[in-house]
């Protein structure tokens, strides 16, 4: 199972309450106020982490409550602060507030940390209210309460390629033999269920690119059908997308026309996606009508340039790997 979305309710500690208290001591008859201050509640912190992959560990655990400060004592003891909450998220996670709908941060970067929530200040012990005119207060405070509400956390991929295709057009056996990343290949469709990210080494160059391939699509996934904008929102933040034909024609639809939707769906979903830079490639190459299609996608998209390879026979990947980094060059 892969999690990226989750509710979640999130709640920084309390300060504690301040102390009343006065020195009682047999040579010492005129001892004043000695209360101290309680301490500050734990704040709660998200922090991006590379190493976390989903958001498996707020979808089984809704509610996370950093530690409240401690109470003064009496002897001028001030109370220890909360210790804060720590919640490690995956980079590309956005945090949404339930109440105003609004998003209120998204990390991005590994180690990046964003308060989300104060802990309350600790209140006051009556040693702090002395004075010229009040010798022997008796006034302290309560500590305040600690900010507290409900969130929504949404996981949006982040790679520099987003690999876009219909479904049994090889995007996880593309991805398996061009980077680290080992998805779960098969001749049905729908064979991968979560993103999946690789990374593609260009040792030579001493640089490296990150492709995530996204769920198959289906017509009508920008009107979310299927799983449509969970798989579509992890294409968002990439910097290059490709777009992935089946020149074998699997599902007995053309790769033209399988391109034409491709893209279609994701400029109805986010008219944003439409705008960025891609490459269309063309797989399969090794099968025997898939001459065929490479003319009619020619003839009918004379200013796009299709690429064909067999990531099967590992044909074409080469001249690919060198065009995916000219891109992001």
């Amino acid at each position: 199972m892969f999690f990226d979305e989750t509710r979640v309710f999130l709640k920084a500690g309390n300060g504690g309450d301040g102390c009343m208290s006065f020195l009682r001591q047999k040579y010492m008859p005129n001892g004043g106020p000695n209360g101290g201050n309680g301490g500050k509640g734990g704040d709660l912190i998200l922090q991006a982490d590379e190493n976390v992959a989903d958001l498996r560990n707020y979808h089984f655990k809704k509610h996370w409550k950093a530690r409240n400060g401690e109470p003064g004592r009496g002897s001028d003891q001030n109370g220890k602060g909360g210790d804060p909450c720590i919640l490690k998220v995956p980079m590309g996670t956005e945090i949404w507030e339930i109440d105003s709908g609004d998003m209120i941060c998204e990390l991005l970067e590994h180690e990046q940390e964003v308060l989300l929530l104060e802990g309350g200040k600790g209140g006051r012990g009556n040693a702090t209210f002395k004075s010229s005119t009040n010798q022997t207060p008796r006034q302290f405070t309560e500590g305040k309460m600690g900010m507290e509400g409900e969130f929504k956390f949404t996981l949006k991929t982040i790679a520099d390629i987003g690999l876009v295709g219909f479904p049994n057009a090889g995007k996880s056996t593309l991805l398996n033999v061009m980077s680290n990343a080992t998805p779960k290949i098969d001749s049905y469709p729908f064979t991968t269920l979560v993103p999946t990210v690789g990374v593609i080494d260009y040792p030579e160059d001493f640089k490296t690119l990150t492709m995530a391939d996204v769920p198959g699509l289906i017509e009508g996934a920008a009107e979310n059908r299927g799983l449509g904008h969970r798989f579509l929102r992890h294409v968002e933040r990439c910097k290059l997308l490709l777009f992935l034909l089946d020149l074998a024609a699997t599902d007995g639809s053309s790769p033209s026309d399988d391109f034409e939707h491709l893209r279609k769906e994701l400029i109805e979903y986010d008219i944003k996606l439409g705008e960025k830079p891609f490459v269309v490639v063309g797989n399969k190459m090794d099968e025997e009508n898939a001459a065929k299609y490479v003319t009619e996608f020619s003839q009918r998209f004379p200013g796009i340039e299709l690429h064909t390879i067999s990531a099967l026979l590992g044909d074409g990947l080469p001249h690919l790997k060198k065009k995916l980094l000219e891109s992001l060059s």
